[in-house]
């Protein structure tokens, strides 16, 4: 391993810890955050979760719920104030967040922490579970207790391969991640119809090109692929995408669809900064081994690929 290349990824999720905490009276700039870090956004947002335990936009949200719930309990200001300081547009949007993590509307928040003043006994919480233990205390963001997790002793399954290039057969999605399968059906439908399956690694492929974070889910691009030989001709409705030749760290995810995001997390915020290598160039994806269709979720087999530098 080499101690610097952790080193730098941990300085720049630091940085943008600190530009969170700097930026809670003020929408939070995610793009800018990711240029500092010189990464994409979306390797940085997958970096940073997987060292911090949330992204940087979730990190924000919390740290304004506790500060709100902080200044319910100790000040008298008006709940729509303290909602307008927390991000929330209306007093409505404001209570449904605060209810879904505090289990309680503010009002009732506030009433119980004035009850417990009166009694001279504490009062509710106002910190939300954080792996980082980084929150809201005594009127600002207490970096003392800040942890991030160390690399030591932890080791994955992946394996560094040097890729071809590749050309491959696509459909385009556009919309939330999670309504990919309307791709894949096509592109399977198209490749049967057009004899392309006696040509092709029958694996399918998930190219994801767009940071949830920073883009509107209904403008999420995915493609869905199949890697085809050079020499053979595309059925009307694929697009060619060629996938640029260099080495990649493989790790093999077994389980649900569902839990990639937390494997993608493990894979780039716990393996990679301990590693010694950097994100290179070109984009990440998925190889889907086994088929959804015939395999039981608990044994579905996907592979990830993250391009690295070098």
């Amino acid at each position: 391993m080499k101690p610097e290349t952790r080193s730098y990824y941990e300085a720049a999720v630091l940085r943008a810890m600190t530009r969170v905490v700097s930026s809670l009276d003020q929408a939070l700039d995610l793009q800018s955050l990711a240029r500092e870090a010189a990464l994409s956004s979306f390797h940085f947002h997958r970096i940073f979760r997987g060292l911090v335990g949330e992204t940087p936009l979730e990190l924000h949200r919390r740290l304004r719920l506790e500060r709100a719930a902080e200044q319910l309990g100790a000040t008298d200001r008006p709940v729509t104030e303290i909602a307008f300081d927390a991000g929330y547009e209306t007093h409505e949007a404001f209570t449904r967040a605060f209810r879904a993590h505090y289990d309680v509307a503010p009002s009732g928040f506030r009433e119980r922490a004035a009850d417990a003043a009166e009694a001279c006994h504490g009062g509710p919480a106002t910190e939300l579970a954080a792996r980082s233990g980084l929150h809201f205390r005594n009127g600002r963001v207490d970096f003392d207790a800040l942890t991030l997790p160390s690399t030591r002793g932890i080791t994955m399954d992946v394996v560094i391969e040097t890729m071809p290039t590749r050309r491959l057969a696509t459909v385009r999605h556009v919309g939330p991640y999670s309504q990919i399968g309307e791709a894949f059906h096509r592109l399977g439908t198209l490749a049967a119809a057009g004899g392309l399956y006696a040509h092709v690694d029958p694996r399918m492929l998930g190219l994801y090109h767009d940071d949830p974070e920073t883009t509107s889910a209904a403008e999420l691009r995915s493609d869905a692929a199949l890697v085809v030989r050079d020499d053979v001709p595309l059925p009307a409705g694929l697009v060619e995408v060629i996938l640029p030749a260099g080495r990649y760290a493989r790790s093999t995810h077994r389980g649900a669809y569902s839990a990639l995001g937390d494997a993608w997390a493990r894979l780039m915020g716990t393996w990679l900064p301990g590693s010694g290598y950097r994100v290179g160039a070109g984009p990440s994806y998925e190889c889907y081994v086994t088929d959804p269709r015939t395999t039981p979720t608990e044994d579905l087999q996907t592979d990830l690929y993250l391009p690295i530098a070098g």
